[in-house]
């Protein structure tokens, strides 16, 4: 992947801002909770970047990086009262199921996914709530939340995750102060499904990616730590 490649850079007084072309292939990427280490990355390629809105599409098959147990038990079939206090590292594995679109407005302290059923059936909409994303020249990076909301194509709605929330904060790995802001997120996500606005409203469920364009590669060095641009 090449740095700076399709990226056309608007350099202002105070700072710098950059979009990337469609087509230009990046890293979507999730530090540690409280940490600084990246244990998610994501290749993934742009379908939208301008002052409104970033788009990614990760496709079926990318090679992704994941936690995982020290002990190589997969992080999710641990019990939920040892799940994030165990030693952990990460691995290599590959993105399965059908691809994601990713949607985040800049500032937002969350993320819409768009999931879809083999044959491009429509699931549903997924709030991934975050950090506001940082950009760089390669990528963009946040921290995870936990807690999420699923959004289907009927327009209900529910949490999902309560409990990894819960114990998060039972382990340390979130501040109560913290939590709340995460809460009130919750709820501004809420207010913008209820009001069915964007990006729910704008259709991206009936978006295909560019049948041109190749799976991304991993890079060796995904977890590099450059200066950030912007959120």
């Amino acid at each position: 992947m090449a740095e700076g490649e399709a990226v056309r850079a608007d350099v202002a007084a105070g700072g710098a801002t950059a979009f990337w072309t469609p087509g230009t292939q990046i890293l979507w990427r999730y530090r540690e909770n409280g940490g600084a280490h990246f244990h998610i990355a994501r290749p993934v390629t742009v379908v939208r970047d301008d002052a409104d809105l970033l788009a990614v599409w990760l496709a079926p098959g990318t090679e992704c990086v994941k936690p995982a147990l020290a002990d190589g038990t997969p992080v999710h079939v641990e019990p939920l009262e040892t799940r994030y206090t165990k030693p952990r590292t990460v691995q290599r594995d590959r993105w399965f199921g059908t691809g994601v679109l990713k949607l985040a407005r800049p500032g937002e302290p969350w993320s819409v996914w768009l999931f879809w059923e083999p044959g491009w059936q429509f699931k549903n909409w997924y709030v991934n709530l975050e950090a506001p994303l940082e950009r760089w020249g390669g990528g963009v990076d946040s921290e995870d939340h936990f807690l999420d909301i699923s959004v289907h194509p009927d327009r209900s709605w529910h949490w999902r995750d309560e409990d990894e929330f819960a114990q998060a904060q039972r382990d340390g790995l979130m501040a109560p102060e913290l939590a709340e802001q995460v809460r009130a997120a919750g709820r501004s996500a809420v207010e913008v499904i209820r009001a069915w606005g964007p990006p729910f409203s704008d259709g991206w469920q009936h978006w295909r990616p560019d049948p041109s364009w190749a799976v991304p590669s991993l890079p060796e060095d995904w977890d590099r730590t450059p200066a950030h641009v912007s959120t």
